[in-house]
């Protein structure tokens, strides 16, 4: 049997991951002196209350080689294989954590996928879809190798705030950007975040996510779309989607939606939207 593991930074729901057999390694979050596993010892809501409440941004710390090693073990004496899909080697650790514990076991392999939450979730989702097709491990792993470079990601940011807190930006353009509700447009690029323009207001903000995702090629429904959104109030979110209805009327009956977590969530904080895709005809 080929396993799919992946880390908490995909933002996948553990209930999705149990119905896929997907088994979800956890990030830790310590604020102050308190440490939690992601996802399993700390909800998305508990997270943002104490992100709102907290003068500090909270520390994320990578998995450790040890963690992958006790999977890898079960793996072992199992008699399985795995594909291991993790958040992009530029943002966290992880990624070299798995490769130090594969390095003594065959037929695990490990991608990176150079992307976080829904970017990395969709390359997740993705490899669920070629196992169900009967694919062994290390083709499965390949072809991820060339899909990951495909996926997109968009995201608006509805603050400057975060970004500000964890010395991203000067407190000088963090309140010039308030005064002005400048909402910059984000991107994940050869696994780092960057900027991809600001726009004035989230009417402007929705209508350029709507103009990027058709600028990089339409929306590949028969692949995995994910919404996202970060904070406990997802009515920015539901006012994004029917704004930009013409991108998936007709094309789903239903849009899949995304809590995104702490990983990304500690930077960017509440109120932010993300879409992640793959264009059409890009795989």
């Amino acid at each position: 049997m080929v396993r799919i593991i992946t880390d908490t930074a995909s933002d996948i729901e553990l209930d999705i991951a149990e119905k896929y057999g997907v088994t979800v390694l956890p990030m830790q979050i310590t604020f102050g002196e308190e440490v939690y596993k992601d996802k399993y010892e700390i909800t998305v809501d508990t997270f943002y209350e104490k992100l709102i409440e907290s003068d500090e941004l909270p520390k994320t710390s990578q998995i450790n080689p040890f963690q992958f090693e006790e999977v890898f073990e079960e793996i072992k004496e199992s008699g399985d294989s795995a594909v291991v899909i993790l958040m992009s080697s530029k943002l966290s650790g992880t990624y070299q954590s798995a490769m130090i514990a594969a390095e003594e076991y065959d037929d695990i392999y490990v991608v990176d996928t150079l992307n976080v939450a829904m970017g990395e979730q969709c390359i997740v989702r993705y490899g669920i879809s070629l196992r169900e097709k009967g694919m062994e491990a290390k083709e499965i792993a390949e072809t991820l190798e060339e899909a990951k470079n495909k996926v997109e990601i968009i995201a608006l940011l509805d603050t400057l705030e975060y970004l500000k807190k964890g010395g991203r930006i000067s407190p000088a353009k963090a309140a010039i950007g308030g005064l002005l509700s400048i909402k910059p447009v984000v991107t994940v690029e050869n696994g780092e975040v960057e900027i991809l323009g600001k726009a004035r207001g989230s009417k402007n903000g929705n209508n350029m996510l709507k103009e990027l995702a058709k600028n990089a090629g339409g929306i590949d429904f028969d692949n995995p779309v994910l919404l996202g959104y970060t904070g406990t109030d997802k009515s920015v979110l539901t006012k994004y989607i029917e704004d930009s209805k013409e991108l998936w009327e007709g094309e789903t009956e239903e849009l899949e939606l995304v809590r995104i977590g702490s990983t990304i969530g500690t930077h960017v904080g509440p109120g932010a939207i993300a879409l992640g895709f793959f264009p059409k005809g890009a795989l």
